[in-house]
């Protein structure tokens, strides 16, 4: 049984970001460091993938689905893909880095002292698209996790950026944020769990990393993406606002 696990999601391929997140002492102390998905899809693929594969049997990797487009994409399975970024750091990925991201499951369970059955999933346990929010309905809650054992009573998922933890139906759900790619303010968010849960921020040098990720990174339009998404220019308020009708909520909802 683990004690303390670390969870990071939505990476991104912002390699100062992981750097950080991976030198605070409790990750570094941490029994398994878990991916929630969206791992690579970003600035700085291929050092990304290749500083967590280091690590070996201490990280558990989900898929999320900008992975699963990105080998979707390298893979000839389809042509276009949302993020403008992924079609450019899928062709940087080796066939190693795409073996990879093909054996990722979409969700796994652990069991944590002090917490039980935990599952994790990058978006909800059925979808690695579908969006639910903080302020999402319970109803919503009640169909989404409706196929659930009734033993795993704690959710952890990504995929909106947002960190936050909530009750729904008496199943506790953490998102840890994003890492990479944060809405709302900046630094790379995380999660600590067991215990309890624990939100975590990692601050560090934005202005650095951003002149870090422009000058390593030749995506054609990194200087625009390192400023706003390493300086987090999108709000907590935009990004509900972007995600709210992808929950299945109506205007009277």
């Amino acid at each position: 049984m683990l004690s303390r696990v670390a969870v990071l999601s939505d990476i991104h391929g912002v390699l100062p970001a992981l750097e950080a997140v991976l030198d605070e002492p409790e990750v570094r102390a941490a029994d398994r460091i878990v991916l929630t998905g969206d791992i690579a899809a970003g600035p700085q693929p291929t050092q990304v993938l290749d500083l967590l594969t280091g690590l070996g049997e201490r990280v558990v990797w989900i898929s999320g689905n900008a992975d699963r487009e990105l080998l979707e994409h390298r893979r000839g399975r389809r042509d276009a893909v949302p993020d403008p970024i992924a079609p450019w750091a899928a062709e940087r990925l080796r066939g190693d880095h795409l073996d990879l991201l093909a054996r990722l499951p979409r969700s796994l369970v652990l069991t944590l002292r002090g917490m039980g059955k935990v599952l994790f999933c990058h978006a909800t346990p059925r979808d690695d698209e579908e969006v639910v929010l903080v302020d999402s309905r319970l109803d919503r809650w009640q169909d989404v996790f409706g196929d659930l054992d009734a033993d795993i009573r704690t959710v952890v998922l990504g995929h909106t950026h947002m960190p936050f933890v909530r009750l729904a139906h008496g199943r506790l759900v953490v998102n840890p944020g994003s890492v990479g790619m944060p809405y709302g303010r900046t630094g790379a968010h995380w999660a600590l769990l067991g215990p309890g849960v624990e939100l975590r921020t990692t601050n560090f040098d934005v202005e650095a990393a951003v002149a870090r990720v422009t000058r390593d990174s030749d995506y054609p339009g990194i200087t625009e993406w390192a400023d706003y998404f390493l300086r987090a220019r999108a709000t907590d308020a935009d990004a509900l606002t972007a995600f709210g009708p992808r929950d299945g909520r109506t205007d009277t909802a």
